[in-house]
């Protein structure tokens, strides 16, 4: 999953919001310099990985893309899944996705001095964008891939998945949803675990 639904998956919770948002960019045994809430973030971050890979669903949207895509088909499937969450947000919460995406910038700019070097350089871009409430649109998601693409020198051709979105948009969106359920079953009980250290 990408960046939206790990941060609306984090219980509401500042520092696992942003221990699950920046995890990406800490290896191995490195989180356990961080404070314990940011930890935690982290090792949801990892589950919800393990799960997503694993998961039936999720391999029947990034299967659609493989052939065209190759390795770069579950980055893909990440992006369009939050998209589909920022679409249905008010399905899946009574807060407002601008009033959310507010708050969660908001934490970031407050707590600057734990995230990591890569974090602190994106943020900037990523409020002044607003890349997380972009994500409720078509037109949001093209510029999201597109940067995406441009990252990876266009090697990954992510920019054009937006054809694949728009031809089996029904089909994703039935899969996120069904992914989704599942996922936030299983983070709870993930939650309620760590909760308890």
């Amino acid at each position: 999953m990408n960046f939206l639904a790990r941060i609306y998956l984090s219980d509401n919770n500042d520092f696992i919001k942003i221990g699950n948002f920046m995890a990406d960019g800490i290896r191995g045994n490195d989180y356990l310099d961080y404070p314990q809430e940011i930890k935690k973030g982290i090792i949801l971050h990892r589950y919800i990985d393990t799960f997503t890979d694993a998961n039936e669903i999720f391999r029947i949207s990034k299967h659609r893309l493989h052939e065209r895509y190759g390795h770069y088909s579950g980055v893909i499937v990440d992006i369009l899944y939050d998209h589909f969450l920022a679409k249905n947000w008010t399905k899946y919460s009574d807060e407002s996705l601008t009033s959310f995406v507010f708050r969660f910038y908001q934490s970031l700019e407050d707590n600057f001095e734990v995230l990591t070097p890569k974090t602190q350089r994106i943020l900037p871009i990523m409020i002044e964008q607003n890349w997380l409430e972009s994500y409720a649109t078509v037109e949001g998601i093209s510029k999201i891939l597109f940067q995406m693409d441009y990252r990876t020198k266009f090697k990954s051709k992510m920019q054009f998945s937006v054809e694949e979105l728009e031809t089996f948009y029904d089909d994703f969106e039935n899969e996120f949803t069904l992914f989704f359920e599942e996922l936030r079953n299983h983070v709870k009980e993930k939650l309620i675990e760590l909760n308890e250290v």
